[in-house]
Formats: C-alpha cells, structure tokens, sequence
C-alpha cells in the first residue's frame, strides 16, 4: 500500500478573470487524481452516501500523522488590473478579489470538487511567508537589485524575451503592442542556474511531462536565460501599491509571478503539513510551464528545497473547432457549465471532460454533439444500463436478492473456473491501473473501469442468462439453476468493482449505484483489498437487495439542442 504523502497542486487562478472551462478543466483533474489517492490509500468514505457515516479521512499506520493526501488550490490576487478593475466597479482590490475568489471557489463545488484547502494571495499566511523566503534569498545573494530593460505585455503582466517577443510581432496577447520598459528593481539570477536546470530536466530530476512539453522546455533553454526581475517599484500610482513588498525596500513590490509562485510552498509549509513537501504533482495548462518548470525549481533550488516530483502540463479546449478567445466570445463559461450540470447532471459533464480533455500534448474540442455521443455511449447505454439489465434480472428472477456462486461448491465446481477468470482479468486490471497511475494517465485508469461494463455486457451477450431463465420457467433443473446464479453473481461482483474505479470521475451516479446496492467501500480500506473479485469480507453477499430504481443515466436524443 502507498504510504508517503501525496501532494497536488493546481495553478492559482487569476482573479480578474472569470472561471470558464479552463479553470474547472485543470482543477477537475486534480480532484480525480486525489480521489483516486484516497481510495487507493483507504482514505475516503463517500459523502453522498446517506445511510452511513459522513465523509471522513482515515489515518493509516502513524494515527498522529493524519490523512496522506493533500489537494490545493487557490487565486492569485496581487495584480496591477486587479486595483483598476476594481476602482472602474467602485470597489476595492481587496473586495473585487474577495468577489472574484468566491466565484472560482463556486465554480469548483458546483462541478463537484473537494479540495483540502484554497489559498488565497492576499492572506497573511500567504504573504508573511513569501517574506520570509525572500529575505532567505536577499541573503544567499540569489536575489540583487540591478536594472533591468526587456519587452513587456501589460495585458498578462510579463516580460517578453527577445525571441518570444519577435515571434509574436512585437504583440501583447490581446493585440496590442508589447511596451518596452527599463526599470530599476530587484532580480532573481535566474542565469546561474542555466546548467543545473538543463541537466535537471535531461536527468528526470525535474520531471516534465508530457514529453513535448519537456523538449519545448529544453529548446527555449538552449536560447540562454536571463536574470528575471521578481520587483516592480512602487510609486503615486495607486496600482502599483497593492502587492507584498520586499522585505527591507518598502519602495519595492513583489512581482505578481514571482509571487504567485510561492503558494505552493507557503500552503504546506505549516506546523503539521511539512510532510507534504515536495509535491507529487504540479498541475497546470501549457501556457505557464515556463514559471513552473524553470523559474520555480530555480528559486526551490536556492533555497534549498525539494524539488517537486511530477510538474504536467496538459493542452487547451477549443470549442467546436475554434480558439477560445475573449474577442471572439466563445469561452465555455460558468453559466454554460451550470447550464450542462443542470440538465445532466454534474457527473455527465465530469466524464465528459475527463475522457475527452486535453490531457496530453495536443487540444481538444468541446462540442455538444461530442457530448451527447458520448454520454449516450458510455453512460446511458453503457455503465447505466449494464446497471439496469443486471439489477432487472436479479428482481426478476430472484425477486430482487443477489444470487449464490457456486464456485467453490467443490473443487471440481464447473463455475470455478470463469470465477477464476474473472478474477485473473481483474488483478491484471488492477496492475495496468498501478502503471496509469504511475505515469499520471486518469483517463487510463477511469477507462479500466468502463472497460469492465463492457466486458460485463458481452458476457451476458455470451451467456445469454435471460434465454436460461426462460429454459428454467419450463424446465427447472439444477444445473441450469446454479449456472444461472453463477453469471449474475458474477456480473454483479464485477460491476461493484468496475464502479470503484468510476468513482472519482462520477462521485455522485456512483455513490447512488452505491447505495442501491448497499455495497459502499468501508473506511480505512485500500483498493487492492476492495477491488479483489469476490473478496469474502468486501465483495457483493449473496442475499444483498438490489435495488433497481430510475435509469442512472437517461439517454439525450442527439437532435436536442446544447442547454442555454
């Protein structure tokens, strides 16, 4: 069993943006991974299950440590725009934030997310720890006060190298031309670090991943790093002043990068939550691999720090085969994701992302014909009505009480051997979910799942229960009777843990499927006991009422139109 700390984190979203797609995209993942990591380590008991206790973390082994598992997330507060966007609604930067961070923080529990705690920028935690880590660099000398002249984008508040800035025409990210600027602030040298991080990030020492991205890393490298300016001065300007400023040089801010930054640290970095350092996972869109994979191990370096595990990058959602784009207007945004969750549900619009997200290295399209194939193929006609057609034979044919295997009736039982195989598949199920989740594949280890419903229903396709049952209404015999009850009991068993692994991805259907089947994961137990076909303390009790109820999933008629 998995006993060190698992520690993901996902970008700080920026609070004069609204949350869209992206936002939710990013954070999504980051909840299925720590679910996954809680049912994995024994660490969860579902809150949606009504009939038994609440959601609790289980300590596992030392019980003063606490749960292993650890999912952050937060907004990035200190911005220039931040103060003039907020002077323009007759608010404050504080409370234009304070608006804005509760619209992320809804978004997130509107599509079904649990994180373990959400920084904020503006908390004094936050802030009196980058302090601290500043000065700890003012004093190696890895942060000097120079001057510093380069290209720079106002609309993203960023320097622009010479290469970069060249590549975009000399063009902010919303059209506009980049400014060139010459300051005098404090920088980060960054330059002393150019060999170490090439031979870090070649090495695996910093793991980048997926593999495009780590060679888009190593190319930009190779064009030479420059120092990094990590102040802005402050001045009358009132948007100059909202930041944290450098400890000992008041006249000094600190960038709202460099500052943005250190959440990661500064959340963990607490009597009691040390031992989450470093993370498991930096989790973030493609867009900031540069701060994550070269900047940050950079400033963790010089101060001594771990580096994290596994920094990824996934891609970016377009929508119906088009760029998603301010000018253009076609974000997926938290009405349209309301609109989805509200008509089907919070779980459809969950796997739908999921299986059909960005992951890796290339973009993918939101389309709502896309959505309601899928959902019809893999959760109407697939895992809900594999549910259904189990739970209707069952109330059929034993008046709703889960049949007897007959596997280990003797050791010459001819049902002994599809249990067997069964079981076989399962545990080598459960072996390429360990190398899924090794290599941060979700999708893999949610498909592992799905491919059990289908592997359920073409075993009943092949054993044709129902066309026994008929035989059996006119003809009752024993061996038919027991081959009958094998095939259901095994295509019940097999559905329980199919939904073990469904679980993170569609927390809500499978907690009701759960409960149904009164077959809820108890705490404190790891999924390589509960995911054990057949198991005789976690597996399905012959006797067990199967509840049928309403259809988990009702089908969507392609022709009907996206929700508004």
């Amino acid at each position: 069993m998995t006993t060190s700390p698992y520690y993901i984190t996902t970008p700080i979203y920026y609070v004069n943006d609204r949350p869209h797609i992206g936002h939710c995209y990013s954070t999504l993942l980051a909840d299925v991974a720590t679910r996954f990591q809680r049912l994995i380590r024994g660490e969860m008991v579902p809150k949606e299950i009504s009939n038994r206790q609440s959601a609790i973390e289980v300590p596992r082994g030392d019980t003063h440590a606490g749960p292993s598992v650890f999912f952050l997330t937060g907004t990035d507060e200190h911005a220039e725009k931040v103060v003039t966007t907020a002077a323009s609604h007759n608010l404050t930067p504080i409370e234009w934030a304070d608006q804005n961070s509760a619209a992320f923080q809804e978004a997130f529990r509107g599509m079904g997310i649990e994180f373990d705690d959400f920084i904020r920028t503006t908390q004094p935690r936050h802030k009196d720890a980058v302090a601290r880590y500043l000065k700890q660099l003012l004093a190696t000398g890895d942060v000097a006060e120079g001057e510093y002249e380069g290209w720079y984008d106002v609309n993203d508040e960023a320097y622009v190298t010479e290469t970069k800035a060249k590549e975009q025409n000399f063009l902010a990210s919303n059209g506009k031309p980049l400014v060139r600027r010459k300051e005098k602030n404090f920088y980060f040298k960054l330059s002393t670090y150019q060999s170490w991080l090439e031979a870090a990030i070649q090495s695996g020492e910093i793991h980048i991943e997926p593999e495009a991205r780590k060679n888009e890393v190593l190319g930009r490298l190779r064009e030479g790093l420059q120092n990094v300016p990590i102040t802005r001065p402050v001045t009358d300007d009132p948007a100059t002043q909202f930041g944290i400023r450098l400890p000992g040089h008041d006249e000094h801010r600190v960038y709202v990068w460099i500052d943005a930054l250190f959440n990661y640290l500064s959340a963990v970095d607490t009597p009691g939550r040390e031992r989450f350092w470093p993370p498991t996972v930096h989790l973030m869109g493609k867009e900031i691999l540069w701060f994550h994979a070269v900047i940050w191990p950079a400033i963790l370096k010089a101060l001594g720090r771990e580096m994290p595990r596994l920094i990824y990058a996934h891609s970016h959602y377009t929508r119906d085969g088009v760029k998603m784009s301010k000018s253009l207007g076609n974000f997926i945004d938290l009405e349209t994701i309301k609109a989805y969750t509200n008509k089907y549900g919070v779980d459809a619009l969950r796997w739908y992302l999921l299986t059909q997200g960005p992951l890796h290295a290339t973009d993918a399209d939101f389309s709502h014909g896309k959505f309601v194939e899928v959902y019809n193929s893999d959760l109407a006609n697939g895992f809900g009505n594999c549910v259904s057609r189990v739970s209707n034979m069952v109330g059929k044919y034993y008046e709703g009480r889960l049949p007897l295997s007959h596997a280990l009736d003797s050791e010459s039982s001819p049902y002994r051997a599809t249990v067997e195989a069964w079981a076989s598949h399962l545990s080598k199920s459960i072996e390429y979910f360990r190398t899924c989740e090794n290599r941060f594949d979700l999708l893999g280890m949610v498909n592992i799942g799905m491919q059990l419903i289908r592997r359920v229903d073409l075993y009943i396709a092949e054993t044709r229960p129902f066309s026994i049952a008929k035989s059996l209404a006119s003809n009752p015999n024993d061996r038919e009777q027991k081959m009958l009850d094998n095939i259901l009991f095994v295509c019940a068993e097999a559905l329980r843990i199919a939904s073990l692994l469904l679980y993170p991805a569609m927390p809500t259907k499978i907690a009701e499927f759960w409960r149904r089947w009164d077959c809820a994961p108890p705490a404190g137990v790891p999924l390589a006991e509960l995911a054990q076909f057949g198991h005789s303390t976690y597996g399905l009790k012959p006797g067990t009422k199967l509840e049928i109820g309403d259809a988990l999933f009702m089908r969507i008629d392609p022709a009907e139109p996206a929700p508004a």
